[in-house]
């Protein structure tokens, strides 16, 4: 038994549930405490002085798992790399992948 067992840890996740795009804002929003459209607005004003909502809420995309899954889109695509670097295959000019000798 883990000495963490009796904790409820928090976790910053996308979430399904008041989603308007890809649930960044709500799930910052649930993780904080407060309202999303808090979180919305604040991004809008941080894109209306110099962009950098946008960027902030792309950011969080990547790297926020979403709430279904363990992973972000960032460590699924790192994962797929090291799969692809650990079984090497090489592809014929007849579209048959064989592994590499």
């Amino acid at each position: 038994m883990s000495e963490y067992s009796g904790y409820n840890v928090k976790k910053l996740r996308r979430t399904q549930k008041g989603r308007i795009i890809a649930g960044v804002c709500s799930g910052v929003g649930q993780y904080v405490g407060i309202d999303a459209n808090l979180v919305r607005i604040a991004l809008a004003i941080a894109t209306l002085f110099g962009g950098m909502g946008v960027a902030l809420y792309a950011i969080g995309w990547l790297l926020m798992p979403d709430e279904e899954h363990d992973s972000s889109i960032v460590q699924d695509l790192v994962n797929k790399q090291q799969d692809r670097r650990s079984n090497p295959t090489h592809t014929d000019w007849s579209g048959e992948q064989k592994p590499q000798q």
